[in-house]
């Protein structure tokens, strides 16, 4: 495997994979140090919380400049495509936060910016597949399309509700966990 070039596609799924589990670590990692299950981990500088989004910012302009004047190949390639899911999700996971300065964590911008993220990456990934479909795979795509927005449309429903019954203890556990 190291001595062939990686397609786009292969490229894309490491960093579709580095993106959801970034994104997924970070999530629970933030809920269980506001829930003091485990120490808290965050970055202070004077009394400032360093968010990771700060993190994936500077990943994204060091994997970015890696790409552009290393042009890696090969392996060196495929670890610099899981580098910018990582730093993707990092920053993605607080996306709300770039649209509220000063917002809370939980908001809901966040985790419809990573969905977005995270289907356009499987679309770069898996679209080589797409175009050798046959009608009986169309059939079944567009069964699966519709099931898949039945059940988004279930997701964001049941999220809003329990976004209103939530929402002030996720903020004040949030505000609990600042120094």
């Amino acid at each position: 495997m190291s001595g062939t070039a990686p397609s786009a596609h292969e490229l894309a799924r490491r960093a579709l994979l580095a993106f959801v589990v970034t994104f997924v670590l970070a999530r629970a990692l933030v809920f269980l140090i506001m829930a003091q299950r485990i120490p808290n981990l965050y970055l202070f500088m004077r009394g400032t919380h360093v968010h990771h989004l700060n993190y994936g910012i500077f990943l994204l302009a060091a994997v970015g400049g890696y790409l552009l004047f290393g042009q890696p190949h090969g392996d060196a390639a495929r670890r610099a495509a899981f580098g910018y899911g990582v730093a993707m999700g990092l920053t993605f996971d607080e996306f709300g936060m770039w649209l509220h300065l000063g917002g809370s964590y939980w908001q809901r911008a966040s985790v419809d910016a990573t969905v977005a993220v995270a289907a356009a990456l499987a679309l770069i990934a898996y679209a080589r597949s797409i175009r050798h479909f046959e009608a009986r795979h169309v059939r079944a795509f567009i069964v699966l399309a519709l099931a898949l927005l039945g059940f988004a449309w279930a997701l964001y429903d049941a999220s809003m509700y329990l976004g209103h019954l939530e929402a002030p203890r996720l903020r004040e556990l949030e505000l609990q966990s600042s120094p």
